[in-house]
């Protein structure tokens, strides 16, 4: 085995067993921009052992507000491979898979067919590769975790995890459960989200490439809070530790949900 004293903190915290478990899982991590780049760092820092990572955009100037491979000397550099050179700095024995390429339906059931993933994090910004990794992992039961919109917020406070249909407060996370649910998917899938209004003012519109057609302003730490959010649940998941906060909040938003139901109702 190699040499694992840079992983001695984490050992101590939780413990030989729990570490070779992390050593032996596998994460696939979709979306290498603000969230995803985070996310990925922070999976591959915590030791686990085999990593797929996908994405197929270039560095753009605009990235390096929040981008971690974003800098004034890799623009126009793609990210996998950028992300790649970083994460094996970080674990040389690391056993990672690189792939430079946008989400396709045909690619998304290629990727996920390719190899048996302990754990999918969906970090897509745009709605349709986002609904087509999601029901692609969901039929093929595949644990995953996916990030909602961290644009147009500002307090890291805020940022919550539940399902993704006991989300609120966030346009993106509305557009995708209504499109699942006319898929008949309506549970099983980990989200983080924020329950910050959002800045309506910092809306922007785009050339929809990338499947993009708008976007909103975003500050320099909270995609990286909620690429940790999502590194959180993916590593206590995998080492099957409880996780009552979700489950206290997905009971508590579908109360309320059901509440406003009968007040509505009422008026």
């Amino acid at each position: 085995m190699s040499d694992l004293a840079w992983l001695g903190r984490t050992k101590l915290l939780i413990g030989e067993e729990r570490l070779q478990k992390l050593q032996n899982s596998h994460v696939l991590i979709i979306g290498l921009g603000g969230v995803g780049s985070f996310a990925a760092e922070f999976i591959c820092r915590a030791g686990v052992g085999k990593m797929t990572i996908v994405d197929g955009d270039v560095v753009d100037p605009s990235n390096r507000n929040r981008q971690l491979p974003a800098l004034s000397t890799t623009h126009g550099q793609p990210k996998a491979d950028l992300m790649s050179e970083r994460l094996l700095a970080i674990n040389p024995d690391l056993k990672l898979n690189s792939i430079r390429k946008f989400l396709s339906p045909e690619a998304s059931e290629e990727i996920l067919s390719s190899d048996n993933f302990d754990y999918v994090m969906d970090c897509i910004d745009s709605v349709t590769p986002k609904l087509t990794l999601l029901v692609t992992a969901h039929k093929k039961g595949l644990k995953i975790v996916s990030s909602m919109g961290a644009g147009g917020k500002l307090d890291p406070t805020k940022i919550r995890t539940a399902d993704l249909f006991a989300t609120r407060e966030c346009y993106l996370a509305s557009l995708v459960r209504k499109r699942l649910r006319k898929l008949g998917i309506s549970s099983g899938i980990n989200a983080v989200y924020s329950t910050e209004k959002m800045i309506d003012e910092s809306l922007m519109l785009t050339d929809g490439s990338n499947f993009k057609k708008s976007a909103y302003g975003t500050i320099s730490y909270l995609p990286a809070a909620f690429g940790g959010a999502c590194a959180s649940v993916v590593i206590r998941d995998l080492l099957s530790y409880p996780i009552e906060m979700e489950k206290k909040l997905k009971a508590l938003t579908l109360r309320e949900n059901k509440q406003k139901k009968v007040n509505s109702r009422k008026s």
